[in-house]
């Protein structure tokens, strides 16, 4: 009795296809919005069609860059915490702390930070 049941289930496939017609302009719109939330053509218009709503992944690939943007801002703050308390281990490679170390090293700091900032405007 079970394995006729799931041959009667209609599935996607086996059932009927939907034709839409579109604009060249039009149907690279689709394309371009299916490929940003990651889907087909045919799963993107199923979704928006029968009303559901559809996430996108650039936000996740947003948040990806955010973090590796906010590793880098450690490592260098851990770099200049390093040269500030003057640790025996830099002067032993011949670094010296100097104003203008410091001095580039904020400003690095400083783009990062701007880049991160360019990237939450984008969320």
């Amino acid at each position: 009795m079970q394995k006729q049941d799931d041959e009667k289930r209609a599935t996607r496939k086996s059932s009927q296809h939907l034709t839409v017609y579109c604009l060249p302009e039009e149907k690279g719109q689709i394309m371009r919005n299916a490929k940003n939330v990651g889907l087909s053509a045919s799963a993107y218009l199923l979704r928006v069609g029968v009303g559901y709503e559809v996430k996108s992944t650039l936000d996740s690939q947003l948040v990806g860059e955010l973090v590796k943007v906010n590793a880098d801002l450690g490592r260098l703050g851990g770099l200049l915490k390093l040269w500030l308390t003057d640790d025996k281990k830099l002067a032993a490679t011949g670094h010296a702390l100097t104003a203008g170390t410091v001095r580039a090293l904020l400003k690095r700091i400083e783009d990062t930070q701007a880049v991160m900032f360019e990237s939450v405007k984008k969320l």
